[in-house]
């Protein structure tokens, strides 16, 4: 539960911070914007011939009543609409930072800079060689998107379950993806690949729903995607500062991974062990280092002579042998 509130909390420091800062959340705006109106003229498109394609790839229900086959028809033209804004919902995010690299990569690396700093060893390449690994990588996302939606969308049609369980596995499916493109801004900076980052939120699922569910939810109110889409940006770079441990300053080396500010551990320094459990100084050969009462320093009163750790204690300490 933790990490879940904490994706949550991201996802709001994220919108905070465009909104406190108007110039940025306008150098955001125009690609989620261009993104918008292309999947608002696909999905349009989508609802005007949603029954042909229906009819198309329901054949055997030809020979039925006619209202069997318009429900049937029906039903499969709503779970296509429903499953394709699905994708829609996953691959805004895709196709937004493809359009807008140049745009995220800059908002994502202010975010950084007022977090601390960039990372040690940041990558940079040309700009055609990061619009090519966006592509290769979100291909690779979407690819596994389908492997989840495809099934459900099947199970969509069972009753009760397919009206219930499957719409919120749909959203968990939707949202852990969408975190997943979202974090690769940042996660491209600092040269981890695409399979590794699936890894790194799998492991983290909690901190990936919490962060990528209500942003879901949100993209399905028209119009709200746009000016939500900054704020992503700026929430998934805090995320992976928290995902690959790089805390507030911890760049310039002014404080541990994780610590937000810098400042120095609540435990503070280490403290030196108590006398009884320091190791005894080791005495010079000779004949003061024979076992004997001689031989024990001071205030180390449960020492064993040295150069014997296992020798029996002398008649002057009768305590019992170390185990």
């Amino acid at each position: 539960m933790r990490d879940l509130g904490a994706g949550l909390r991201y996802l709001g420091q994220g919108q905070r911070w465009v909104l406190s800062r108007g110039r940025w959340f306008g150098f955001g705006l125009l690609p989620a914007l261009i993104t918008l109106v292309l999947y608002a003229a696909v999905l349009t498109a989508l609802g005007f011939y949603a029954g042909d394609i229906a009819a198309w790839a329901t054949p055997f229900a030809d020979d039925w009543g006619s209202v069997g086959r318009m429900l049937t028809r029906g039903a499969f033209a709503v779970m296509l609409w429903l499953a394709v804004l699905m994708l829609a919902v996953v691959t805004f995010a895709a196709v937004a930072l493809l359009i807008g690299d140049p745009f995220y990569e800059k908002l994502s690396e202010k975010v950084e800079e007022s977090e601390g700093g960039l990372p040690e060893g940041a990558v940079e390449q040309p700009l055609w060689r990061e619009l090519w690994t966006s592509l290769t990588d979100s291909l690779f996302v979407l690819s596994r998107t389908l492997v989840f939606t495809v099934p459900l969308f099947a199970l969509g049609f069972v009753p009760v379950l397919g009206q219930t369980v499957i719409p919120v596995l749909g959203f968990c499916v939707s949202g852990f993806f969408l975190a997943l493109e979202l974090t690769s801004v940042a996660m491209q900076r600092r040269g981890i690949p695409v399979r590794e980052r699936l890894r790194m939120l799998r492991g983290r699922k909690a901190l990936a729903l919490g962060f990528g569910v209500p942003l879901a939810l949100a993209f399905l109110v028209p119009l709200l995607a746009v000016p939500l889409m900054p704020g992503a940006v700026a929430g998934a770079t805090l995320l992976v500062r928290d995902l690959t441990g790089t805390g507030r300053g911890t760049d310039a080396g002014a404080g541990a991974p994780g610590d937000r500010d810098g400042a120095q551990s609540p435990q503070g320094p280490p403290r030196p062990a108590a006398p009884h459990l320091q190791q005894p100084p080791q005495a010079q050969p000779g004949p003061s280092a024979q076992p004997g009462p001689h031989t024990q320093p001071p205030g180390a009163p449960y020492a064993q002579p040295p150069g014997n750790p296992y020798a029996q204690p002398g008649p002057y300490h009768p305590q019992r042998p170390p185990r």
